[in-house]
């Protein structure tokens, strides 16, 4: 599985320490390529109102257009991380943004719910080596001393999609020439160039490692998830929560989490290598990536039904009005990595997020179809503060503990984590808003006399300007009370985050990347180190 490319070796030196100048060309092609991931993907979530109403589907398929990219980005990105470990990450970079491209083109050419959501799972397979693939080639290159800086470039390109995103996606749904099937087609062009970037710019020494990859492993886990999140999106309304159905999905799922254990323990390159979690940074940073992705996607995801049904506002205008959310994840984000790479100091920075993310989501909570805008965009605001504080920084925390020969599992369980905590997420609080619709949409018509005629969480997505005004009046108080409750549901996933950064130990952050430690293995083999008990064999430079 080995293969080899040029070498990041400054020329005159010969060592492998990387100047600015160079690090920037070789961000480049990531950075852009991320601009693409992000573009897409907010450009579809502003959309997914029209899109689902379109395809005549309910809150259920709305739901599971999510979790399908969710679930398969979470189920495969500790496979992109452990083949990281193995083989060349510039050439996987590029395999998962062609992945992610080519799902994207198939997904606007759905004709229905299902398809939409088969083609969304294809999307997630790159996203999830985007995800991990991203961070890994940031830890190879930089250290984390220095890592600090670069990540306010990658909160600027975060920014910068984010904010395209929705706006791009109204103007398109909200064109008659275009439709909602060019929000799919539109980072095409983009993607083409980020190949050539990353082609030209990114030069990285492979090691080679002679080993197998875990696909027992990454079965298990990935059926284990599939089944917990179908019994969620189901449970509720297609059977009881107390039912032989639920017993026998959750005891499916719990022998497919031991049976994963098991094997973990047992083969010799584990997925997720249980090892790691003896170090209690990775366990505590884990479990907080966990709560946050909870609360990330399970309440965040459904900010675009709020303001689109609740408000009835347009994708373009709803795509606006989100903007707040964006501008505190790109401001704390920047600036705390600025002062992280200044003063080395990392903890505060993931406690005050913490408390940031539990007001932010409690203060949403609260929120109602007639709640004044200028306050939610102050709550929006320290909801995003605390995202950008927490997610950065919880892979660096990780990353800084691990050795080099880890480094793409160990980055890959975070992410891993936070994207299993979203999928959960948005499949249980999808779930939760559903019901909660429901109810609130009953209750409201039997009060004006209006017999509710069963529509309920597999109804479609309603459009509130096609519904006469009292009808429209209640779904529209209906839809705003749901989500506020989302919101307070997902409250407290991120006081169990703040928890368990709090305990959290504080290690000094190293000086040196990974490609620089990679370089002193052959001293360490010399000197008997634990390198040669983790197969690290650096290659020569080519010649090309």
């Amino acid at each position: 599985m080995a293969s080899t490319t040029q070498p990041a070796v400054h020329p005159a030196a010969g060592s492998p320490t990387m100047s600015h100048r160079e690090i920037l060309e070789a961000l480049s092609g990531l950075l852009l390529g991320m601009f693409v991931t992000i573009l897409a993907s907010t450009v579809v979530s502003n959309a997914l109102p029209r899109i689902i109403s379109d395809l005549h589907a309910g809150e259920s398929a709305y739901t599971w257009v999510v979790t399908a990219t969710l679930l398969a980005l979470t189920v495969t990105t500790p496979i992109w991380g452990k083949l990281a470990d193995l083989t060349s990450k510039k050439l996987l970079i590029q395999l998962a943004l062609t992945i992610y491209v080519i799902g994207s083109a198939l997904a606007g050419l759905a004709q229905n719910a299902g398809m939409l959501i088969a083609f969304r799972a294809v999307q997630g397979v790159g996203a999830g080596g985007l995800a991990a693939l991203v961070q890994v080639i940031l830890a190879a290159m930089i250290s984390p001393r220095e890592r600090g800086r670069y990540m306010g470039y990658l909160g600027a390109v975060f920014a910068l999609g984010t904010v395209l995103g929705p706006l791009v996606g109204g103007v398109i749904v909200d064109s008659s020439w275009l439709g909602w099937r060019w929000c799919f087609y539109v980072g095409i062009p983009f993607a083409a160039v980020a190949l050539v970037l990353l082609q030209r710019t990114l030069h990285l020494p492979v090691v080679r490692r002679r080993v197998r990859i875990d696909y027992l492993g990454a079965t298990l886990v990935a059926a284990a998830v599939s089944l917990l999140l179908i019994w969620v999106s189901l449970a509720g309304h297609q059977f009881a929560w107390n039912s032989v159905q639920t017993y026998l999905m959750v005891g499916g799922a719990l022998a497919l989490g031991a049976l994963f254990i098991a094997v973990e323990q047992r083969v010799a390159e584990p997925i997720i290598p249980l090892r790691l979690f003896a170090d209690r940074t990775i366990t505590l940073s884990t479990v907080a990536s966990l709560f946050v992705g909870i609360g990330l996607f399970g309440g965040t995801v459904f900010l675009s039904q709020y303001f689109q049904i609740s408000r009835g506002a347009s994708p373009t205008a709803s795509g606006l009005m989100s903007l707040p959310l964006v501008l505190g994840l790109l401001g704390s984000s920047t600036i705390v990595g600025q002062l992280i790479s200044r003063y080395g100091a990392w903890k505060r920075y993931l406690v005050a997020g913490g408390v940031l993310l539990v007001a932010g989501f409690g203060l949403m909570g609260s929120m109602r179809a007639d709640s004044p805008y200028g306050l939610l965009a102050l709550y929006m605001l320290v909801l995003g503060a605390g995202l950008g504080m927490m997610m950065q920084n919880l892979v660096l925390a990780t990353q800084n503990v691990v050795a080099t020969g880890d480094l793409g599992a160990a980055s890959s369980t975070v992410t891993f984590f936070r994207s299993l905590g979203g999928a959960v997420g948005v499949s249980a609080l999808g779930a939760l808003l559903a019901h909660r619709v429901a109810t609130y949409t009953a209750d409201g018509l039997a009060a004006v006399g209006i017999v509710p005629t069963g529509a309920g969480a597999g109804a479609e997505l309603p459009n509130p300007a096609t519904l006469p005004q009292p009808v429209r009046q209640i779904v529209q108080d209906a839809f705003g009370h749901g989500i506020g409750d989302v919101f307070l549901a997902a409250t407290p996933f991120a006081l169990l985050a703040l928890l368990a950064v709090l305990f959290v130990k504080e290690v000094t952050l190293q000086t040196t990347s990974a490609i620089e430690r990679d370089a002193e293995v052959p001293a360490d083999l010399a000197a008997g180190s634990g390198q040669r008990d983790r197969g690290l064999v650096p290659l020569p430079a080519s010649g090309t």
